[in-house]
């Protein structure tokens, strides 16, 4: 049975995780990791992998799919050796908080009076006046913004406190920046869905999830219309999804958003964003049939990255002949070639044409759009931090300066030190003298 040792705890293994360098190495370490797992693609399929970072030859000599997906740098973010570096970052910053931090503000928070005149002489700042007494410095004190305290003929003043509790909200805001990260770890997803134009979904293509992640059963999504905005030139120039989110049971419509990119739709703690877009099918008629519809497959030419959707037509019922259809965007063109390859005719959504001795009309094209759907409960606790950091950095800034004062005999001894802006005290220093009617200055 081992037992637990509190003087280990606290002579070896406390002064180790409260290490400036040690918490140093720690966040560089985890910035190495971050920052792999932004250069690497993180969730993708076996076969991206394999096709990126092939066994021969292997990047960096080393780097192959088997090591990458060994070591989880497919999902850096969500791994449990980078979790518990967060885990070991936040005990460390912890640790420091209430080792260094802590004590440091409660030495500031006290105050004691300097009794002899030999003492201002280890102050940065000091001076005797003659013919002074307290009760003309301390009003002119508090004017600068001092807190005061007096007691006989001893007085001493400070401000700037607010300096001292900066870098401990700055270690608070750190550690709720990694309780946000750890949680949105375990307890968020991400997923991604191509929907066709029409069609209703639930969350189902996750790709990444944590151990507590909650995917909602009780309401869906219908994307009600896809579409593209193209520039004059033909570029794409936006794509936008229209979504509605309905209550499984009632079918009622609980939300309606069209969203495009830097744009999503937030339900119930779930973001979709307008992430890629397909070609899903092709809608006609042959004579006077009813409308029919054809899926559409995405094609690209070796060596371009041109990419293409097509389908093949069959203009007999017995599917012995048939043309191909070949569009390169959703603006409604559809080209037409025969069994040989050869450019028989072009159409428009809307429009007809002979082929083969039947009439094609196309009625439209049906575009998919690409969803990225996520949830990070750790995002509001991580946005809080992040907050508060700034303000710990602001008021890490402001200058702790303190000022003692002694009353011997005829003389007034002054002194003061602050832990920066020392060019800046001094001025104030000089000030408060300067307000003082007619001091006898002597500086040391």
């Amino acid at each position: 049975m081992l037992n637990f040792n509190p003087k280990f705890l606290r002579r070896e293994l406390l002064p180790i995780l409260g290490n400036l360098k040690f918490a140093i190495a720690l966040l560089l370490i985890i910035a190495l990791f971050s920052v792999s797992g932004t250069v690497i693609e993180q969730g993708e399929t076996l076969d991206f992998y394999q096709q990126n970072y092939p066994e021969h030859p292997a990047l960096f000599g080393f780097l192959t799919y088997k090591v990458l997906l060994l070591a989880g740098l497919n999902h850096v973010y969500s791994t449990w050796w980078f979790l518990a570096l967060l885990i070991l970052f936040g005990t460390s910053l912890t640790v420091c908080t209430f080792t260094r931090q802590l004590p440091m503000l409660k030495v500031a928070k006290r105050w004691h009076y300097y009794t002899k005149p030999q003492s201002f002489n280890k102050l940065a700042l000091s001076t005797e006046l003659v013919g002074r007494s307290l009760d003309q410095i301390a009003p002119v004190l508090t004017k600068f913004g001092y807190a005061v305290f007096q007691e006989n003929d001893q007085l001493y003043a400070r401000k700037g406190l607010v300096g001292r509790i900066g870098p401990i909200l700055v270690h608070a805001s750190m550690l709720l920046i990694l309780l946000g990260a750890i949680w949105g770890a375990l307890a968020g997803f991400i997923g991604q869905e191509m929907i066709p134009s029409g069609q209703t979904f639930s969350i189902k293509n996750v790709t990444e999830a944590g151990i507590w992640s909650h995917i909602p059963k009780t309401w869906s999504v219908k994307v009600n219309r896809f579409w593209i905005e193209y520039t004059p030139s033909g570029a794409i120039d936006q794509f936008y999804s229209d979504l509605s989110v309905l209550d499984n049971k009632s079918g009622q419509e609980l939300d309606r958003q069209t969203i495009y990119v830097n744009k999503p739709l937030r339900y119930d703690g779930i973001t979709f964003y307008q992430a890629n877009w397909d070609i899903a099918a092709v809608r006609f008629t042959l004579n006077a049939s009813p409308v029919l519809q054809l899926p559409m497959t995405a094609l690209q030419a070796k060596g371009t990255n041109n990419k293409v959707w097509g389908a093949w037509l069959p203009t007999k019922p017995d599917l012995s002949a048939g043309v191909t259809l070949i569009t390169p965007d959703l603006q409604g063109t559809l080209l037409i070639y025969d069994e040989k390859g050869n450019l028989v005719s072009t159409v428009r959504a809307g429009g007809s044409t002979e082929v083969n001795g039947v009439t094609l009309t196309i009625k439209e094209l049906v575009g998919s759009t690409g969803l990225q759907i996520k949830s990070d409960p750790g995002i509001p606790i991580a946005y809080t931090g992040f907050g508060l950091l700034m303000l710990g950095v602001i008021m890490s800034y402001v200058s702790h300066s303190q000022i003692w004062v002694l009353k011997s005999g005829n003389s007034l001894y002054i002194g003061g030190k602050t832990n920066r802006a020392l060019v800046g005290f001094e001025s104030e220093m000089i000030q408060i003298i300067e307000s003082l009617p007619n001091p006898v200055l002597s500086l040391g």
